[in-house]
């Protein structure tokens, strides 16, 4: 497969460039003795990452906006200084002559108009580490990267260094970077970008008694209880599957799944979803083959600035198993 795009060409070599940024910064900093709640490597990878893709993407596409997770703020404080020095280290594996001052002005870029803005009709959009408690288990994470057009996402690019084939774990392994073009399908190739773009499709399963379930592994961000009683209502009997990242989208879209839920956490009854959590993911499972929505069955509308205002949590699944799950979130009052 080759794609005879300039944007798409820009996708992939930008989230290939800041996945392979990201697993040598989570294999250099990330050890068996970090304690529980030390988030500084992620932090580190977070910042380089977003500094990166954003000088890459002004070299590819100069002009264009990009709304990322990050702001420099913190690193331009006094206490951010040794962070912002560590990240500058590792911004220099690819940009040799950058200083300190070029990266937090990159990292800005990610506010869209450098001020934290709402976005412009078409931008890209950046979520520099997805899964935080993966990369730092050394399990799941992506960088996630997606264009939209007013309020659509028509490219996105997930590179998944824990992932083999888009669709498996293997902590150490070649990793996959997982591409969605808008009306064109799906695909997958090693993160190193060794061998053929290879197409991904969704499973054909429409019994929800089998469906398997994807949900994340931070409790924080979903609602065990109600999917414990959403399975039972189902007559789902196997397990859930906890994921990190929007790797569940990958896995999902690889047929390795069916089903992938973001409940509302009763800890935090009015979130909205940020759209740097859910593009890229999003049009990777609809060009695969399948659906997604939000809990109500709306589609999702990333036209309201940084977050999905409109919408209520996300459910995506294979397609046939939509309108079942959709009745099951009804009838438990979800």
């Amino acid at each position: 497969m080759k794609f005879d795009s300039p944007e798409i060409d820009c996708a992939i070599s930008v989230v290939r460039e800041a996945a392979l940024l990201a697993q040598s910064i989570q294999r250099e900093l990330v050890t068996p003795a970090i304690v529980k709640d030390d988030r500084s490597p992620v932090t580190v990878g977070d910042f380089a990452v977003q500094a990166l893709a954003a000088r890459r993407l002004a070299e590819w596409l100069p002009g264009v906006a990009l709304v990322g997770e990050e702001s420099a703020a913190a690193l331009n404080l006094e206490e951010g200084i040794e962070t912002l020095e560590q990240v500058t280290q590792f911004v220099r594996r690819s940009l040799p002559d950058a200083t300190p001052e070029e990266v937090c002005g990159l990292i800005d870029r990610g506010c869209a108009d450098g001020s934290g803005g709402e976005p412009p009709s078409e931008f890209w959009t950046l979520d520099p580490i997805d899964g935080t408690k993966g990369f730092l288990r050394r399990d799941q994470y992506a960088v996630a990267f997606a264009k939209i057009e007013r309020g659509t996402v028509t490219i996105a690019a997930l590179g998944c260094p824990e992932l083999q084939e888009g669709r498996l774990a293997d902590q150490g392994g070649a990793g996959s970077i997982v591409l969605a073009v808008k009306g064109k399908g799906c695909w997958w190739q090693s993160l190193s970008g060794a061998g053929d773009w290879l197409p991904l499709y969704v499973s054909d399963r429409a019994d929800p008694t089998s469906a398997r379930l994807l949900r994340s592994v931070e409790k924080a961000h979903t609602n065990t209880d109600e999917i414990s009683r959403l399975a039972e209502h189902l007559h789902i009997t196997a397990d859930p599957v906890p994921l990190d990242s929007q790797a569940k989208y990958a896995v999902l879209a690889a047929g390795a799944g069916d089903v992938l839920l973001r409940l509302i956490s009763p800890k935090a009854p009015h979130y909205k979803e940020k759209i740097w959590d859910q593009a890229a993911g999003s049009l990777v499972v609809t060009e695969a083959g399948g659906k997604i929505t939000d809990l109500d069955g709306k589609p999702l509308d990333f036209s309201h600035g940084r977050s999905l205002t409109q919408n209520r949590g996300i459910l995506a699944t294979n397609g046939p198993l939509h309108d079942p799950l959709l009745a099951g979130l009804r009838a438990i009052g979800a």
